[in-house]
């Protein structure tokens, strides 16, 4: 049985051709945390800013062909898999 605490998820749904980034400061409005684990489709300077002026640390990786790459946390960044297989599980139900 999972616990999440209130407010730990949310999930905006959208057309196909919508950027993931377009909705990234909407999905963390108002959440307090250390670290956002996010993957390279919320890799954007302006999001990422944003996450460091409200004191969250962004682990994101960079885009393929980025010129100029940020250093995000690789070990925390594996840890996502966790979140992806507890959609994964949902989407099978």
């Amino acid at each position: 049985m999972w616990y999440l605490p209130e407010n730990t998820v949310r999930m905006f749904i959208t057309a196909g051709t919508v950027a993931d980034c377009t909705q990234a400061d909407k999905l963390v409005e108002g959440i307090d945390a250390e670290n956002l684990l996010a993957d390279k489709g919320y890799d954007s300077d302006a999001f990422a800013n944003s996450l460091e002026e409200c004191g969250i640390n962004p682990v994101i990786p960079p885009r393929k062909g980025s010129k100029a790459p940020r250093d995000y946390d690789k070990y925390l960044y594996r840890l996502r898999h966790l979140v992806e297989n507890a959609f994964l599980e949902l989407r099978n139900r």
